[in-house]
């Protein structure tokens, strides 16, 4: 165990609590008001539940699920990277593609994904582990019109599909508060976090640069991402969770046993945090709740504090 975490303005625990282990890389944390969480063990292709003091349960096999997020009705939406889609698992369990094409052309990997209250879905498809050959978009493998490099897309609630924007390698995503800022994590030659505007009807009206992560030689990249009540920014980086203001001045690094992969809010007040860190899961206690996916203000949970 590392040397507890001395972040007295976020943490109200200091040692990480590991929930269960044995798993090839957990990714994809998703706090579910009837009291459990869902992560996908990556390399296993599964999808997993656990309540706290129980053992984790495998829910289905995925194909290459990663990152997760409710619709407006609660039901589980999965970036599916293997498959190439983005889908949907209704209450029943059955599950159905969301979207796995654009102009005709299959998806890269998609990666991540968010919910915003107007019902639109926001995912990234980086491309950098798709050999050239086999990338589609926005036409057949081969043709010169190819997107020079990956995409933020959103889906919007009556399932019409639009670029967002284009980045180096977009990984992990939050919204802040107003949902007028979307935060995209920015993976491999350049460690950063980008800062995308969002006009009304959810649209990028311009970008910049909210925080450079190029620091210090610890393990760790720019992938999970979250946004707390306070409007902080929370993102996995060089080793652990790296914490900073609304204005991107960086706080300081919430620290694992091993490297934080990915997180989320949640428990009855989102104020658990509950970590994916490769082979194992692990919770911390902290101040101030996480913000309340849309989904979780219908049933009334706030984020208080």
């Amino acid at each position: 165990m590392p040397a507890a975490n001395d972040l007295p303005d976020i943490l109200e625990t200091t040692e990480a609590e590991r929930l269960a282990t044995g798993f090839l890389f957990t990714e994809g944390p998703l706090w579910h008001p009837d009291g459990y969480w869902y992560f996908v063990d990556l390399r296993r292709n599964h999808l997993h539940r656990i309540r706290p003091g129980q053992a984790p349960e495998l829910v289905r096999k995925t194909e290459g699920g990663n990152g997760t997020t409710f619709d407006l009705k609660g039901d589980l939406i999965v970036c599916e990277g293997d498959g190439r889609k983005v889908t949907r698992t209704g209450p029943d369990g059955r599950v159905e593609t969301v979207v796995d094409r654009y102009q005709g052309g299959r998806f890269n990997r998609p990666n991540d994904v968010v919910c915003r209250s107007d019902g639109s879905l926001y995912f990234t498809d980086p491309d950098k582990r798709v050999p050239y050959a086999q990338r589609e978009i926005p036409g057949p493998a081969g043709i010169d019109n190819l997107w020079d490099g990956a995409c933020v897309y959103r889906v919007a609630s009556g399932g019409a599909l639009s670029v967002i924007a284009h980045c180096e390698y977009p990984n992990g995503l939050a919204f802040s508060p107003d949902e007028r800022t979307l935060y995209v994590a920015n993976t491999r030659s350049s460690k950063y976090i980008h800062a995308i505007e969002l006009g009304a009807s959810g649209e990028m009206t311009g970008r910049r640069i909210f925080a450079d992560m190029n620091e210090g030689t610890e393990r760790g990249i720019p992938d999970g991402l979250k946004v707390d009540s306070q409007g902080r920014v929370y993102c996995t980086g060089p080793g652990g969770i790296w914490v900073f203001t609304p204005g991107g001045k960086k706080v300081g690094v919430i620290r694992f046993p091993e490297q934080a992969v990915n997180f989320a809010f949640g428990g009855p007040d989102l104020r658990t945090l509950f970590c994916c860190a490769y082979t194992s899961v692990y919770t911390l206690r902290v101040k101030a709740p996480g913000q309340p996916h849309p989904w979780y203000r219908s049933r009334g949970m706030k984020a208080e504090g």
